[in-house]
């Protein structure tokens, strides 16, 4: 009998003892699951993981072990997989927190939740410089906006030329998915123009005889001439005189971007010959297209422009940015001539 209660007790122990292993296994089991996929593994090291279009998962494990982006690969690797997420990479621009786990950065990829790029354009003179700078902020290259910016039969869609089309992108403050296909964003841009361009300003453009890429077009030669936005409804009211009277603009601005040298300071004779669809001191009308990227209170300025009797303007002596604004040709040449007398006291002769 005693030896039957010992051989129990033995038993029970062993009992005992199996059932403490398999909850340490368990919880170590329970431990290492949670620590593959809630325990903290990015790293600070990046701010942003940038998973290119056509990427695969090979390439998106490549780039977080070349950047260092989590302490640990091997668990990363197996949260992926077993959430499926080699079959669900999706491109884009993903933020990236320290400390984020593995389940929580599988997530965000797999469910493509990126966080947008703020994109903010003004005053750039030409379309190669404007796609230079919005390649710098999403995926595509300037090459391939340059592309649809050149293409005749693109552009034509929105009812544009390939002169007129960088009228088209209005100076705002823009967000947008990094990975926004070329085509998606002029799609972009657009609504944006087509929001901008009301029935009330369409009518202010239509009572100017201008269309609204000619409004943008005037426009930026009324910006590359007003340093001051307060001048500009003054500039715009000389420059619509003008072109009623069926007189040249003779813009200054427009011979510089004919030139495409725009360190030019002091617009001499010589350059008035420059042979060019720009150059307005040789044809009369508006140049083809705008001559840098017009800020809305200049497109603004033109359709409520001043009404005045200006026909020149030349500017003032004392370097302050305004102008010395004219009726007659008489006037104009007393003002011309103290602008120059001051360029020469100033040795500025280029």
């Amino acid at each position: 009998m005693t030896e039957k209660k010992s051989q129990s007790g033995v038993f029970k122990k062993f009992i005992i003892a199996l059932v403490i292993v398999g909850l340490i296994l368990l919880a170590f089991t329970g431990f290492n699951y949670y620590h593959k996929y809630f325990g903290p593994n990015v790293t600070a090291k990046q701010e942003y993981l940038y998973i290119h279009t056509g990427a695969t998962y090979a390439d998106v494990i490549k780039t977080i072990q070349e950047q260092d982006m989590v302490n640990d690969t091997v668990t990363f690797n197996w949260a992926a997989t077993n959430m499926n997420y080699p079959h669900r990479v999706k491109p884009g621009r993903y933020h990236l927190k320290e400390g984020m786990s593995n389940r929580a950065l599988i997530n965000m990829l797999a469910s493509g939740t990126q966080q947008p790029v703020s994109l903010q354009f003004h005053d750039l003179r030409q379309k190669e410089q404007f796609a230079g700078f919005v390649a710098k902020k999403i995926e595509p290259d300037s090459a391939s906006i340059i592309n649809l910016l050149d293409s005749a039969s693109f552009v034509a869609k929105y009812g544009f030329t390939t002169d007129n089309v960088y009228t088209m992108f209005m100076p705002n403050s823009y967000q947008l998915y990094w990975n926004t296909s070329p085509e998606k964003f002029f799609k972009k841009m657009y609504a944006s123009y087509e929001k901008f361009w009301t029935p009330e300003r369409k009518q202010k453009a239509a009572a100017l005889n201008l269309t609204p890429q000619e409004v943008s077009v005037l426009a930026s030669i009324v910006d590359a001439e007003a340093l001051h936005d307060a001048e500009m409804p003054a500039v715009a009211g000389l420059y619509l005189n003008r072109l009623k009277k069926g007189m040249k603009l003779e813009a200054d601005p427009t011979v510089i971007f004919a030139l495409n040298d725009f360190t030019i300071k002091r617009v001499l004779n010589k350059y008035l010959s420059y042979n060019s669809p720009y150059n307005t001191y040789l044809h009369t009308g508006l140049p083809p297209g705008p001559i840098m990227m017009p800020s809305v209170n200049a497109v603004n300025a033109v359709l409520d422009y001043q009404h005045n009797d200006y026909l020149y303007m030349c500017a003032k002596a004392d370097f302050s940015g305004n102008h010395a604004f004219a009726s007659n040709m008489a006037d104009h040449l007393v003002n011309a001539h103290k602008y120059q007398q001051a360029l020469n006291e100033r040795n500025i002769k280029r």
